[in-house]
């Protein structure tokens, strides 16, 4: 291990932090030092903080957290349409097909194109229209979710 124990056993200095990138098709989104990060994976939600094993990781819709500061006061929400996820030697990969920071949010808006999607129910059995309408419902539901 490198870096300095703190009282309570923590690993001060640059072994506290993951490097972070976040990519969408369009751009380079977030590039920076997060201390943690959750992003959503197909069943559920993955955590990953500092000395994380080597991982690839299909992300699904949803809520994509980082925590810059060691005490957590500094944080940073997205929501992601989906993508992949990449963590090796203290550095994780993000590659989303669509992405939107939550700080560029209104809820009234989100509110209001939740209520739109939910509206628009598909009237079809094709499993491919099932799915993208359901991915839509968790990204909108996310974007609700973050902002109230």
């Amino acid at each position: 291990r490198q870096g300095r124990e703190d009282a309570a056993g923590r690993l001060s200095g640059f072994m506290n932090q993951l490097e972070c990138s976040i990519t969408t098709p369009e751009a380079a989104v977030f590039e920076g030092s997060v201390r943690s990060a959750v992003v959503p994976v197909l069943d559920g939600e993955l955590g990953i903080l500092p000395q994380h094993a080597p991982l690839v990781g299909v992300l699904g819709a949803g809520e994509l957290r980082l925590e810059l500061s060691e005490d957590g006061a500094k944080r940073r929400y997205f929501v992601t349409g989906g993508g992949f996820v990449e963590v090796l030697k203290n550095r994780i990969s993000i590659l989303v097909t669509s992405l939107e920071d939550v700080e560029t949010l209104e809820l009234a808006d989100a509110k209001a194109r939740l209520d739109a999607v939910l509206g628009e129910r598909p009237q079809t059995g094709d499993f491919d229209v099932i799915e993208a309408y359901q991915e839509d419902v968790r990204v909108a539901r996310a974007r609700v979710r973050l902002l109230s």
